[in-house]
């Protein structure tokens, strides 16, 4: 699952997840937009206890490979940020490789051998979700570098045009005075 989040200042936004026993558990956030461009960001195991503990950064990860089962609680916290939203990606995977136990056997039971064959499926799937969260990853630094570069971008254009505006009325300014200064009145000498 891939989710873009909005945090609002100060909040804290919990999703919780349910694990199957003996799964793989991976989890990792992303900023992508916002204020300093970090949050914290924890994970806490069913029973309460905090695995991951939060830290102030521009992204994390996490991930247990054998997990006893449950929902595991995954938090966003911008506390710490008093007036800026943030936009966050979060990653969430569940993997259950006790199915591909229950594959072989139900294979076993049909009396086929294919244990080379399982194995290979089983690596092919690691690595295609290994490639996934890298993917992932990938995707997540590229959105926030493109929001940089927008957010930059709008910066610039700003303040150029403050800075155009500025030179223009300078400009309307001095060839005010400057026509003034040689703007003669008539006027009748004193006799």
């Amino acid at each position: 699952m891939d989710y873009k989040v909005h945090i609002d200042p100060g909040k804290e936004d919990c999703y919780f997840q349910y694990v199957n026993p003996g799964a793989t558990f991976y989890v990792s956030f992303q900023v992508l937009r916002g204020g300093d461009g970090m949050a914290g960001f924890a994970v806490r195991h069913p029973n309460g206890q905090i695995l991951h503990p939060y830290q102030w950064r521009p992204n994390a990860e996490y991930q247990e490979q054998q997990s006893v089962g449950g929902y595991y609680s995954v938090c966003i916290d911008n506390q710490f940020s008093r007036f800026a939203a943030k936009l966050v990606n979060i990653y969430i995977t569940v993997i259950r490789y006790d199915k591909w136990d229950q594959y072989t056997k139900e294979v076993e039971e049909l009396d086929l051998s294919v244990g080379n064959f399982t194995e290979s499926i089983k690596t092919v799937e690691r690595n295609i979700n290994e490639m996934r969260q890298y993917q992932h990853n990938s995707r997540g630094r590229e959105t926030r570098d493109y929001n940089i570069l927008v957010d930059n971008n709008s910066y610039v254009l700003k303040w150029s045009i403050a800075q155009i505006l500025v030179i223009t009325c300078t400009t309307v300014v001095q060839v005010y005075f400057v026509r003034n200064l040689f703007n003669v009145k008539n006027s009748r000498p004193r006799i």
